[in-house]
């Protein structure tokens, strides 16, 4: 049984989930391809990534004019699905972020459509029945214009925020009704896809959430010293550090400590804002943030916008309790019992919540933490959300020989 994945930049550091997926449908017997259209082989460092990065095939490394000539040489062999897909790369292209026309670049469109058909051509010379693109952006778009021009069926996973800030311009409608099923990571997530489709078409929406591999993440004891905090994350505008800062600063806790790891562009930003109680740890790999969560009391997520981070599950598998923003899928999965859940940009609202966790006795932390990692093996184990995809490539033909 075959199928190929397919994703813009793959692998990078942050798509560990997309490996542990992969790797899981590997363990049912699947024979998955791996096709990206660039590497972020200079940022990488776990062997796990860079080995990910060998077994990848990223298309655009192929050059230009190969790209070119294959993509020509297939159109011209299926001259009604080239119309076709011209007309849904043009169509696509148009629509800007608030839909309006002429705004969405249809060049970037048709730098696609040559993409998809390059891609149809490989897909055929490797036998492949299916491709799953991950993220509803322009992964996706490829994915759909490569069906249109008589590539594998296909399906994709949306993640958000980036996909939910711009529906319209990102053509989630249109890539839906063409797919041969959409995956949202939280019924959240699903819900946002619904808008853009008529009832008919939610039938084709399916939950099937990032997981987790839990015999990699054993149960950290809790440190007696605090209250220690740790954040994780991007540091970019969506995840509502400059919020924390402030609220860290409001909290005027004896004793608080905040170590926070991540990199990005609001780096100098962040660090010129910080209270002295903040430590910036920098981008770190998987043993690193592994001893972040084992010196710090909880997780600490201020975001503005999510899908539903990785990062949660992965502290709650290490036992930490957590406080987050109440948005998107996170109080799926954050409930009274796993931590305590605040309004997105109330920075007195995560202030009284940093205090209510420094007021909370040691046992009472430790069950929080045991109820966290209970919750998450619960609903995030790979494997299973791994069947749950394999049954519906199945469902959907994924098996059959290509026509």
């Amino acid at each position: 049984m075959t199928l190929a994945y397919l994703v813009n930049t793959y692998p990078r550091a942050s798509h560990t989930f997309i490996r542990r997926e992969i790797q899981a449908l590997e363990r049912l017997g699947w024979q998955v391809r791996r096709f990206a259209m660039r590497s972020d082989r200079a940022a990488l460092v776990e062997p796990a990534d860079l080995e990910e990065d060998r077994r990848t095939e990223h298309l655009l490394e192929a050059g230009g004019l190969r790209i070119g000539l294959s993509a020509l040489g297939w159109m011209a062999a299926r001259p009604a699905a080239a119309v076709r897909a011209l007309r849904l790369a043009l169509r696509a292209g148009a629509r800007g972020a608030g839909g309006g026309p002429g705004t969405g670049g249809r060049l970037r469109h048709l730098i696609y459509l040559m993409e998809a058909a390059h891609l149809a051509r490989r897909c055929r010379a490797e036998g492949i029945r299916h491709l799953h693109a991950h993220f509803g952006t322009n992964s996706a778009t490829v994915a759909m214009l490569c069906a249109t021009l008589g590539g594998p069926g296909y399906s994709f996973t949306t993640h958000g925020p980036e996909e939910f800030d711009a529906p319209l311009a990102l053509s989630l409608g249109d890539k839906i009704a063409a797919a041969r099923f959409a995956v949202a990571i939280s019924s959240f997530g699903r819900s946002q896809l619904c808008r853009w489709v008529p009832p008919a078409l939610w039938p084709r929406i399916e939950v099937v959430p990032c997981g987790i591999e839990p015999q990699h993440f054993a149960p950290l004891p809790l440190p007696e010293a605090g209250p220690h905090l740790v954040a994780i994350g991007r540091l970019a505008p969506q995840k509502g550090f400059a919020l924390l800062m402030e609220a860290v600063r409001l909290a005027a806790l004896p004793g608080l400590r905040l170590t926070l790891v991540g990199d990005g562009e609001l780096r100098g930003e962040l660090e010129a804002a910080a209270p002295p109680q903040v430590r910036f740890a920098g981008w770190q790999d998987e043993a690193g943030v592994r001893a972040a969560l084992a010196a710090a009391q909880a997780l600490i997520l201020p975001s503005f916008a999510e899908g539903l981070p990785v990062v949660l599950m992965e502290a709650m598998a290490a036992g930490r309790p957590v406080i987050a923003t109440a948005i998107a899928g996170v109080p799926e999965l954050v409930t009274a019992e796993t931590g305590w859940l605040v309004p997105a940009g109330d920075a007195e609202a995560l202030a009284e919540a940093i205090r209510t966790l420094a007021a909370t006795p040691a046992e009472e932390l430790a069950t929080k933490g045991a109820a966290a990692r209970a919750r998450v093996l619960a609903r995030h184990d790979i494997d299973r959300a791994a069947a749950k995809l394999s049954a519906l490539f199945l469902a959907t033909g994924a098996e059959k020989a290509p026509a």
